[in-house]
């Protein structure tokens, strides 16, 4: 008799037999994927699933699970992944008559389910394109699993021309079920075994990332040399075969993209980080986005007050793409900071997306963190 069919349903019951934490959250969003899966192997015609909530409340495993289970293909990606293949295949096709269109064929033709984590819109360039790319990857019947910090109506929501993102929201609400995955407990809280990866410097003592990187590279041939990232030379401290150290003001403050920390962990397995000064700050005076050319009226069609920026907001934008490269490659990202790692991001602008970049920092001090899953 063959076996049965994994399923979501399957793997959570098995969690909670291994010691899972109930969670009604959680729940009620194993049966909404469990129905979609089910569909999806019936032949069924379903809708996505797009599951929102905290930092820690496992939207990202139940994703995953979901993903695991399917015996139809999918993709499973991080957003920023999903987002560079895109720009890259729209430059392929550029000459075709409808570039987007064939974007999503072509998609269609090679899954049937795409799995993306942590959809945040904060590029005004994918902000612009992913109204009508959902669009026509939904006309094309791709089905599109997600997980995010915020509701749809959320998403980019102090960006400039967001007008321009509302077909994304509105094809978002008409061909995924939206979940709230609003669980009280922040999984992430309860790690298990612990192992340091996070220090605060002390002016008295040599750096603890000496005697790190000196275990991690065990032998293998240390270099000084700088590393090329975006066309850029990077300074390092010290590098070797899979192991990198940069001070944050040569990582970070360089001007770096997130697609720059995707060819970094393609090639290095640890990530060493040292000199992270204290983030945020006071926010500078918000500035008016002229709509008009001539200026003369504050209150004008098209005016828009963008977001007050801290003075290092445009380096803690990169620190979080980093770490969130990091923690989806499960490659252990090992800090040295001037401050604890509750007061990294005190406050500013950035506060909501550097929650999830604290709870994943407070991840990586497992253990296990950079294990296979």
């Amino acid at each position: 008799m063959p076996a049965a069919t994994p399923s979501p349903m399957n793997a959570y019951q098995h969690a909670l037999a291994s010691g899972f934490a109930v969670d009604a959250a959680q729940l009620r969003a194993v049966e909404i994927l469990e129905r979609c899966h089910q569909a999806l192997h019936a032949g069924v015609e379903t809708p996505g699933v797009y599951l929102w909530g905290p930092v820690g409340r496992g939207k990202t495993w139940l994703m995953d699970c979901f993903q695991r289970s399917l015996q139809v293909p999918s993709r499973r990606q991080h957003f920023h992944h999903f987002m560079r293949w895109v720009h890259q295949r729209q430059f392929q096709l550029s000459g075709t008559a409808d570039p987007l269109r064939a974007l999503a064929r072509e998609l269609a033709s090679e899954v049937r389910v795409l799995c993306f984590d942590e959809l945040f819109v904060s590029d005004i360039g994918d902000a612009m394109l992913l109204g009508r790319l959902l669009l026509v990857m939904f006309e094309e019947g791709v089905v599109l699993v997600a997980t995010s910090n915020q509701p749809p109506e959320q998403l980019y929501g102090d960006g400039f021309n967001r007008e321009r993102f509302l077909p994304a929201i509105e094809a978002i609400g008409r061909h995924m079920q939206v979940v709230s995955v609003n669980g009280e407990q922040d999984h992430r809280l309860h790690p298990g075994a612990l192992q340091q990866r996070y220090w605060q410097a002390r002016a008295d003592r040599p750096s603890a990332l000496a005697s790190v990187f000196e275990q991690l590279a065990d032998g293998q041939g240390v270099s000084r040399e700088p590393i090329e990232l975006g066309h850029r030379q990077v300074p390092v401290v010290r590098r070797s075969d899979n192991v990198l150290w940069c001070r944050y003001a040569d990582l970070c403050q360089l001007p770096l993209a997130a697609l720059d920390f995707i060819a970094l962990c393609d090639r290095f397995a640890h990530v060493l980080l040292s000199e992270v000064p204290r983030l945020g700050g006071r926010q500078r005076e918000a500035k008016i986005a002229r709509g008009t050319e001539d200026g003369v009226e504050r209150v004008v069609a098209g005016d828009r007050e963008l977001p007050a920026l801290a003075k290092s907001d445009d380096s803690v934008r990169r620190f979080i793409a980093l770490v969130d490269e990091c923690y989806d490659r499960r490659i252990p990202l090992y800090l040295e900071a001037e401050v604890p790692m509750e007061a990294l991001y005190a406050e500013g602008y950035l506060a909501f997306p550097f929650r999830r970049t604290l709870s994943r920092l407070r991840e990586m001090q497992q253990a296990r963190y950079g294990q296979p899953i």
